[in-house]
């Protein structure tokens, strides 16, 4: 027999829009014990993407439980369980989206809804509060009951429910909740993200940070966009850092002001000086500097003709930026807005792979990218060059 979860879900906007958050707690339905509990700070959002935000949370919290469960929604929200059960239509385009997310996690026919009075769900609107409050303190809330039963008398607080939600996309029915994982505590999670197209990508021409530091196309500008509404979907982004080159700013921009955030420049997030081959081609350099470009292809520590950098060189600054950023947002989501190499640096250093692996990975204009840095030192690749958003 399938077992049976209550969610009981909430959001909130302290401003509408404003600072915003969402909670949700799965319950026993027999028992009503509590048996997960989520909740997160989303930035700027109005109390409507807060609570769809809240049911999504709460869908996969029981995804994850029991994937075969039958659940009931209980919400205070009359718009949400009325769209959620297919009696309103879904007007705004910022709900459409969100919806669908929602209806994608559990198995057609095992999810119903029920409106309750604000009253009657104390326990969601306490979760979403206590996200909102510690993200205005800059801090990552954490859950008091672990996933799958009541936290016990004098036992330590639990860590995040298991976060995949790129790696595995809601289509699927994964149990989604966020970017990192709770295996070894809360990590710094860096979600990279590669600058939207500038007129020097499509061309395929050497960009970095020793030419005319070019801006986004309009195809970049759409693509800024688009990421930016992705991540505000998603909602766990709680700051963000870019490259100083006009192209990574530009697209940093697009995030920060759909996020509410404001961001702060990394000088070491900037991408190669390619010397004398900026703007040109792969093959205008074999063509001009045939052995220079052997000599590059084959190590890391040869630059490129005119006085580039070689990637030996790139690699100790992205990596002093690593260490940087790590030690100042420990335990915090952090969307890095940066470039081809440092991004391929970054994943290459997690999994301890050698050099030549930056020929190796392919990383398109706008896509994401994420590692999860834990206090033990180890790190965790969740995900490599996603582009779904832009689809």
């Amino acid at each position: 027999m399938a077992r049976r979860f209550v969610v009981e879900a909430d959001g909130g906007s302290r401003g509408n829009p404003g600072p915003a958050g969402y909670g949700a707690v799965v319950l026993d339905a027999e028992t009503g014990e509590p048996l997960a509990e989520v909740a997160e700070y989303i930035g700027t959002a109005t109390n409507n993407v807060a609570e769809y935000k809240g049911l999504i949370a709460g869908l996969r919290a029981a995804y994850a439980l029991d994937p075969e469960a039958e659940v009931r929604v209980r919400m205070d929200s009359k718009l949400v369980i009325e769209q959620m059960s297919g009696r309103w239509k879904i007007k705004h385009p910022d709900m459409r989206p969100l919806a669908a997310e929602a209806k994608a996690i559990m198995p057609p026919g095992r999810v119903a809804y029920e409106w309750i009075p604000r009253e009657k769900n104390k326990h969601a609107d306490r979760l979403a509060n206590e996200a909102m409050d510690a993200g205005k303190r800059g801090e990552q809330w954490q859950p008091k009951v672990p996933p799958g039963g009541t936290l016990a008398a004098g036992a330590p607080e639990a860590a995040a429910p298991a976060d995949d939600a790129l790696a595995q996309p809601a289509a699927t029915g994964a149990p989604a909740v966020g970017w990192g994982s709770a295996d070894l505590g809360t990590p710094a999670t860096f979600v990279l993200l590669r600058h939207g197209e500038t007129p020097l990508t499509p061309e395929k021409r050497f960009s970095g940070s020793g030419g005319t530091d070019p801006g986004l196309s309009d195809v970049g500008r759409h693509q800024a966009e688009r990421v930016a509404a992705a991540l505000a979907a998603r909602g766990t982004i709680q700051a963000i850092v870019t490259s100083p080159l006009r192209r990574c700013r530009e697209t940093a921009d697009a995030v920060a002001r759909r996020l509410g955030l404001d961001v702060r420049v990394e000088e070491g997030l900037r991408e190669t000086d390619f010397g004398a081959w900026e703007g040109l081609t792969f093959a205008e350099v074999k063509e001009r500097y045939p052995d220079d470009l052997e000599a590059w292809l084959a190590s890391s520590k040869v630059a490129p003709t005119g006085g580039g950098e070689s990637f030996a060189a790139v690699t100790r600054r992205v990596a002093l930026a690593r260490d940087k950023l790590i030690a100042r947002y420990t335990g915090r989501t952090v969307l890095l807005v940066t470039h081809v190499t440092p991004i391929k640096t970054l994943v290459r250093l997690a999994l301890g792979a050698p050099p030549e692996t930056l020929f190796r990975m392919e990383l398109s204009a706008a896509s994401l990218s994420a590692v999860a840095y834990y206090a033990d030192g180890n790190a965790s690749v969740r995900l490599l060059n996603e582009t779904a958003h832009l689809r």
